[in-house]
């Protein structure tokens, strides 16, 4: 009976140690990287940057541009995930007899698999539109409060 009490004191003082350690190490971490960030920015005023409509043109262009990449990056990963499932389907069909179990089954393996690239690329892409989205409404609110 006493050694299961010591057993769960035990338990508990090292799970608090460890929740010390690790809140320790976090402010260490947040407290070095103080020191060696890069102070030469620090020098131009960082409200007539975000002022300048100028610069929020550029985000929103920027944030286009990097839209654009991204959905054509997806469109490139769901085709490549298609074609490799085809060609193992395509395997499969020529190492079997035709009509067996496993060669059904690897063609509707692969159907599934591009169904499922599709559906995956579509919701991929409406997430990056939500995104670019979102940074534009934010770059626009800045420069809204900015101009009056």
């Amino acid at each position: 009976m006493k050694l299961n009490y010591f057993t769960k004191q035990f338990s508990t003082v090292k799970h608090w140690m460890a929740t010390t350690l690790f809140c320790m190490l976090a402010i260490a971490f947040v407290w070095q990287g103080a020191f060696f960030s890069n102070t030469s920015a620090m020098a131009d005023p960082i409200a007539t940057l975000i002022a300048s409509s100028d610069a929020g043109d550029k985000v929103q262009e920027k944030t286009s541009e990097d839209a654009g990449r991204a959905k054509n990056f997806i469109e490139d990963t769901k085709d490549k995930v298609k074609e490799a499932a085809k060609s193992n389907a395509s395997k499969v069909d020529q190492a079997t007899d035709n009509g067996s179990f496993i060669e059904r089954k690897a063609k509707r393996d692969a159907a599934r698999i591009q169904e499922r690239a599709d559906e995956d690329a579509s919701r991929t892409k409406k997430a990056v539109d939500k995104t670019k989205n979102a940074v534009e409404r934010t770059v626009e609110n800045i420069k809204d409060a900015f101009s009056k």
